[in-house]
């Protein structure tokens, strides 16, 4: 018989879903609280524990994260969360600590049934609106000028995608934002450079703006948002452009096509502010006193990425990438397939290691994967395990998919979490997300890399 433990404070409520499940064909056991129904999960090993998320003692997302950290004990278990509030946030943290499916109360019997037999779909109805005013807010610039800032403002990849199923992790493309020893490091100019400009722009008012804006390939998604950068109109503003020469054309001439008439009205020419675009040569550069580290990387076309060396530790930028490790796994190869990807391994092991930061290409998992071979892009999997091997503190995975809704993200972290959990390390996996800010403070160990880099 099937065996269902429920999880909820609520007597009541407890006994209005037991009598269904019952009914149902259901075996259940009951706990009032989620210590007590820890207890009970790790006795009884269900098929399903279905968890309120606010109750006293251990709460639901305390509950997921303890089940999934014991996979040896319960490693098929179906976990609901359900809960009384409506909040999109609270959907996606319980998805990321590790629940199966959401469900909002009041719960209706049928579709309880419909989504135990797996003929519901997860997701419960809930609407994202209430997340608009809070990714609206006005970024925080609460940081020292000995700590370093890194700031999201695009994770998509490929095209913009507005709409109510990406809201909470964002629909721009390609932008992140790096304050570190006075210089403001823009990587990509995807459309979320839009955005930052403006909040520039209101934080600086009638002070001029100096940034350096570095390129990691000229794909669309990654300058797109370049001609609606509100500071290089300014004539008080100096922003510098750097990258390394496309596989066809230069850099500017790149940039500045995208602005030719007819597909904008103003030239890159006519912008009134300071523009300086520069061709990259070497692999070793510095913005002001930041060092900064370059590497060619397996995507179409010529693509970059950015290892920042900060007075807080390597911040490094892999934003379209496609890993080998999975090359290497398939057994079709022969030994010279087999050597080089091993090579270029290692040598992206070495460019991230032991870095503070890695902002890296997570567009698919493994079965996407599969069907995208060659497309320039990487798993989730490969990702976490590049960056353990790296040891590397924090991962954001980044470059999400159009398609892919913020569900599906969440759910691709937790995924992510389960890996990094059962390899025994304490490294920190989120998925970029538009407003999230990290603050990194220095230490004497940190402070070296930047002398040597």
């Amino acid at each position: 018989m099937k065996t269902v433990l429920l999880i909820d404070d609520d007597k009541v409520l407890r006994h209005v879903l037991s009598t269904w499940l019952r009914a149902a064909g259901w075996s259940v056991h009951e706990a009032q609280d989620g210590e007590q129904g820890l207890e009970l999960a790790f006795a009884i090993k269900p098929q399903v524990i279905l968890v309120d998320l606010l109750m006293p003692r251990v709460n639901g997302f305390q509950v997921c994260r303890s089940i999934r950290s014991r996979k040896d004990i319960l490693p098929k278990v179906r976990i609901v969360v359900t809960t009384g509030s409506g909040y999109t946030t609270d959907r996606l943290n319980a998805l990321e600590a590790g629940a199966d499916d959401y469900l909002v109360k009041p719960i209706n019997p049928e579709d309880l049934s419909r989504l135990l037999d797996g003929h519901l779909p997860p997701r419960n109805g809930v609407t994202d609106a209430a997340l608009v005013g809070d990714l609206g807010r006005s970024p925080s610039s609460a940081h020292t000028a000995s700590q370093t800032l890194i700031r999201f403002w695009g994770v998509r990849g490929s095209i913009p995608t507005p709409g109510p199923s990406t809201v909470f992790y964002g629909g721009n493309t390609s932008c992140v934002e790096v304050r570190t020893m006075g210089e403001i490091i823009v990587l990509d100019a995807g459309t979320g450079i839009r955005p930052l400009g403006l909040a520039l722009e209101k934080e600086f008012g009638e002070k001029p703006i100096r940034c350096t804006v570095l390129i990691s390939h000229t794909h669309w998604d990654h300058i797109q948002g370049f001609p609606f950068f509100v500071p290089a109109y300014n004539h008080r503003n100096i922003v510098r452009i750097l990258g390394f020469e496309g596989a066809r054309q230069g850099l500017e001439s790149t940039l500045s096509a995208q602005m030719e008439s007819p597909y904008f009205p103003i030239s890159m020419q006519q912008m009134p502010g300071h523009i300086e675009i520069n061709e990259l040569k070497n692999f070793h550069f510095e913005i002001g006193p930041v060092p900064v580290q370059a590497e060619l990387v397996n995507h179409p076309g010529i693509c970059t990425g950015y290892r920042i060396s900060s007075a807080a530790g390597g911040i490094c930028y892999l934003p379209d990438i496609e890993l080998f490790q999975r090359l290497r796994s398939q057994s079709n190869k022969d030994k010279e397939h087999l050597a080089f990807a091993q090579a270029q391994d290692e040598k992206l092991l070495h460019f991230i290691k032991d870095a503070a930061v890695l902002i890296i290409d997570s567009q698919y998992d493994a079965e996407e994967y599969a069907h995208h071979v060659g497309w320039g892009h990487s798993c989730v999997e490969d990702a976490v395990d590049l960056a353990l091997s790296a040891n590397v503190q924090h991962l954001f995975l980044f470059h999400h998919d159009p398609i892919h809704t913020d569900e599906e993200i969440s759910r691709l972290v937790a995924k992510a979490r389960a890996i990094v959990l059962e390899r025994g390390s304490k490294m920190v996996v989120e998925a970029a997300r538009e407003g999230t800010e990290l603050i990194l403070h220095p230490t004497e160990a940190e402070v070296s890399e930047t002398e040597v880099v």
